[in-house]
């Protein structure tokens, strides 16, 4: 049996787009899956971090319970709009292997309209898995395309968040898992990544 890279992206995408993850109050939360589009209370000068997985964004929203995070929100973007952004991102933190010095670091990270950090996948139960999960950040001129061209579809769903929760504290896991987000790995993740793992692993 092949390992499972320490490094991966895993995520729901179809030929055109790929399905991220993120959770807001009900104020932009709702509107945005009504519209279809972000609310004028959105801001667009900070920066906005986007999940391709959905166990890791309910470890991060808690299933949707945490303040600020009510709304959970799987967002179809244009996949070459996600690509450019990770191909254009930099780690959020001084990697070696990865940066020549701090210095260089800095400077990458002052011109990268997109930032990577690696956090370890989630099981079920929200406990750490070996292998680690794109977390995607996107400011600047990431962010207007993010908002104006890349996003395809917004949906709610903070009932299917609850619904597995659920499960799982009912201790029905197998029900659980049936209907989580069919997530694949993504193709060619290892060359779209390369510049953002460490040779050291």
């Amino acid at each position: 049996m092949t390992a499972t890279p320490r490094h991966e992206i895993r995520a729901r995408f179809t030929d055109s787009t790929v399905t991220v993850y993120q959770a807001y109050r009900p104020e932009i939360g709702l509107p945005a899956a009504r519209d279809g589009r972000f609310p004028a209370v959105w801001k667009r000068g900070r920066m906005t971090w986007i999940k391709p997985s959905f166990l890791w964004m309910m470890y991060r929203c808690g299933w949707g319970t945490k303040e600020g995070q009510e709304v959970v929100l799987a967002l179809e973007i244009d996949r070459g709009g996600f690509e450019w952004a990770v191909r254009h991102a930099c780690l959020s933190s001084y990697t070696r292997g990865v940066h020549a010095d701090q210095a260089a670091w800095k400077r990458e990270l002052r011109q990268a309209p997109a930032r990577v950090q690696w956090d370890p996948e989630r099981d079920l139960r929200l406990q750490p898995l070996p292998h680690r999960s794109l977390q995607l950040g996107l400011s600047g001129e990431a962010v207007r395309l993010y908002a104006e061209e890349w996003l395809v579809s917004v949906t709610d769903v903070t009932p299917l968040a609850r619904e597995v929760r659920g499960l799982v504290a009912a201790g029905d896991g197998d029900s659980a898992a049936q209907l989580l987000p069919a997530e694949r790995v993504y193709p060619g993740h290892e060359r779209l990544t390369a510049h953002l793992v460490s040779s050291a692993g």
